[in-house]
């Protein structure tokens, strides 16, 4: 037995933040989790982080934010949790944390969302530009808005500054990652549950759309919502009132929400996925965030704001090796990576060498592994340009201009490809009329 021990923090980062675990085991590769508004630990599957690792108990430890901040609780696990060597039953977490749990070493990551915003909502990139000036005027309404992009390319960003320009903007705005939460458990998370109402049920719980009410509650990865649970969904964003689990009446709530999602929901409707009357009532507003490639104007100032805020400095050439990579994880991947390499190196400055240890991609591509140009390593650079050019010509031709397929062709990254087009000025269009 242990004695439950609170740590008092009263430099609590501001709740309006964004709370991240870099997770470092024996034999895995790091890597980083986003807790959202509460994140479970332990060996069985109804977990969001789960290590089949003998010293863990099923249900180990529970992170949830709070009104004044993260908190870590231990769920009277078998072994217990060390944050920064004290054994704790409940602890407050700041940044840069370490928890111990078994043989697994977690550090605490928390970044303020304002200074992402105010960053983020900034870009080169002209298309883009007119879409995030035009998000005030979305904020104004109270109709839902319909978030798309890549998963990592600042989703909740958006949502975080439509709600801060919106009317509730003063009011804290509610999250859930409709993709994180079991299934049996999230119909609990939206709506709330009384207490005795299933096994677990210990109290009452305020769900998502009370805790939201009069204000924003934002649904991420709308797509992976049940689909068992979507016509309740749209009961209560049809009727303005939601059924705690157990309740006899429903309570009356005042919601704006905005739901975000990777999947394209036309299909996900076509393919049975995804209700269309559901479909139609999200996507009155709608936003499409692009990918990192597709705003490639805007990665320079990302990685510096990264690097500044992790207080990490990158040579000339790794910024050049990191602008060719290719980014599948978008804003948020090259978050991990500056997050990952302020953790290995602190405050030494990355060069091209150390790459191999904070991306986590088994093709870097750095300076002198262009494979289309490696064949003429001794020809004048002049003509070199003509011979990579005429082979990107080629492929591109023969591939209709589908710039993916071409791209694994040559073996490079599709960002890559991107710029050598832009670099060349091809035209990709006539390529597609030839189909």
């Amino acid at each position: 037995m242990y004695t439950k021990t609170l740590i008092q923090n009263q430099n609590l980062p501001h709740t309006g933040g964004v709370a991240n675990l870099l997770i470092k085991h024996s034999g895995n590769k790091d890597q980083i989790v986003e807790v959202g508004e509460f994140l479970t630990i332990g060996r069985d599957t109804v977990n969001q982080v789960v290590f089949d690792d003998p010293f863990l108990s099923s249900r180990h430890a529970r992170i949830e934010k709070k009104d004044s901040g993260y908190v870590i609780k231990d769920l009277q696990s078998h072994n217990g949790i060390y944050v920064n060597g004290v054994k704790v039953g409940e602890a407050a977490l700041e940044h840069f944390d370490k928890i111990n749990i078994g043989e697994i070493e977690f550090t605490f990551l928390m970044q303020i969302n304002k200074v992402i915003s105010d960053s983020f909502l900034e870009s080169k990139n002209e298309d883009w530009k007119k879409v995030l000036l035009n998000i005030p005027k979305l904020a104004s309404s109270s109709f839902p808005v319909l978030v798309y992009g890549p998963s990592g390319s600042g989703k909740e960003i958006i949502a975080q500054s439509l709600h801060k320009n919106s009317k509730q903007g003063s009011r804290p705005m509610i999250n859930v990652n409709c993709s994180a939460l079991n299934e049996s458990l999230i119909e609990s998370e939206l709506f709330g549950h009384i207490k005795g109402s299933f096994t677990g049920a210990q109290q009452d719980r305020k769900g998502a759309f009370l805790m939201a009410s009069n204000s924003t509650l934002f649904l991420d990865e709308i797509g992976d919502l049940p689909l068992s649970l979507q016509p309740k969904l749209l009961r209560a964003l049809e009727n303005q009132e939601i059924k705690p689990v157990g309740a006899d009446n429903p309570i009356k709530v005042n919601v704006r929400i905005i739901a975000a999602t990777h999947k394209n929901l036309a299909q996900e409707v076509a393919r049975g996925n995804f209700r269309e009357d559901l479909f139609y009532r999200l996507n009155v507003l709608k936003i499409t965030v692009p990918s990192l490639s597709e705003r490639e104007e805007d990665f320079e100032s990302l990685l510096y704001f990264f690097a500044k805020k992790y207080k990490v400095r990158f040579s000339f050439m790794a910024i050049k090796a990191l602008k060719r990579q290719d980014w599948p994880g978008q804003i948020r991947e090259l978050k991990n990576t500056v997050a990952r390499a302020a953790a290995l190196f602190g405050k030494e400055e990355i060069t091209e060498g150390n790459l191999k240890d904070i991306i986590q991609s088994e093709n870097i591509v750095l300076e002198n592994q262009n494979p289309i140009l490696k064949a003429y390593e001794n020809i004048e650079p002049s003509t070199l340009k003509v011979l990579e050019k005429k082979v990107i010509y080629e492929r591109l031709a023969a591939n209709f201009g589908n710039q993916r397929k071409t791209a694994d062709e040559l073996g490079i990254p599709k960002s890559t490809l991107h710029d050598r087009i832009k670099t060349y000025e091809i035209d990709v269009k006539k390529f597609k009329k030839n189909r």
